[in-house]
């Protein structure tokens, strides 16, 4: 085992992680609002072919600060924040109800991207809820509605079995939305853009959102870049 060791390594050092040519980024032309850049650099992703750009990974930590991620799907992101949704009674769920700071970062490695976004998680109500659930397709729907997300499976029957329950459940109720789906916005305090460089000068451009009392000021961000 351990001579395989070295070899896995050096497959490791080996492997490319960004194309021969990545774009450049000017951190004198980024705008003033994050959400700005962020939309702009995900219409880039999505043009050049990136999987799944809209895929990233959400970061949380209940009471216990044992930290947990998982991959998911960004549902809409505005002025307000970036939004997601899940089951309230799953791990993610059952966090963000103990500690509701969370990061979620986004790797675009067909352009050579990062975005790593921090701040605190917002549930929203439930007209949310259900506009969001009801656009989910009828499949997902059903999926959604057997619950029991991440605990024990005692067998593939058993999941098949609920899932006939839920479709079932469905197609006597079209309009059926799942009490337990939620859907939360996580209200960034921090946004920062990577932009990689094949000589090792990454540019990293950090937001920092500016809390004051005073509404003129209110929501401002401010701009600084980072050592690589």
């Amino acid at each position: 085992m351990t001579s395989d060791v070295p070899a896995l390594r050096a497959r490791l050092r080996a492997l490319p992680v960004f194309p021969e040519t990545v774009p450049t980024f000017d951190v004198g032309t980024a705008p003033a609002d994050p959400v700005e850049l962020f939309v702009a650099w995900l219409d880039e992703a999505v043009d050049a072919g990136q999987p799944a750009p809209h895929a990233p990974v959400l970061s949380t930590s209940g009471a216990t600060g044992d930290v947990a991620a998982r991959t998911l799907a960004l549902k809409d992101v505005d002025s307000h924040g970036w939004w997601f949704a899940t089951h309230a009674t799953s791990p993610k769920g059952r966090d963000l109800a103990e500690n509701a700071a969370a990061a979620m970062t986004f790797f675009w490695p067909v352009v050579g991207r990062q975005v790593r976004v921090a701040g605190r998680v917002e549930r929203l109500g439930p007209d949310e809820v259900a506009r969001d659930f009801l656009a989910r397709r009828p499949a997902a729907r059903a999926a959604t509605l057997v619950g029991r997300q991440s605990q024990p499976l005692a067998s593939a029957e058993d999941h098949a079995r609920a899932l006939a329950e839920a479709r079932a459940r469905l197609d006597a109720d079209p309009q059926l939305v799942d009490p337990e789906w939620a859907v939360y916005v996580l209200v960034a305090d921090r946004v920062e853009f990577w932009n990689a460089s094949h000589d090792r000068a990454h540019t990293r451009l950090l937001y920092t959102r500016t809390r004051s009392t005073d509404v003129r000021d209110r929501d401002r961000w401010t701009q600084e870049t980072l050592w690589p």
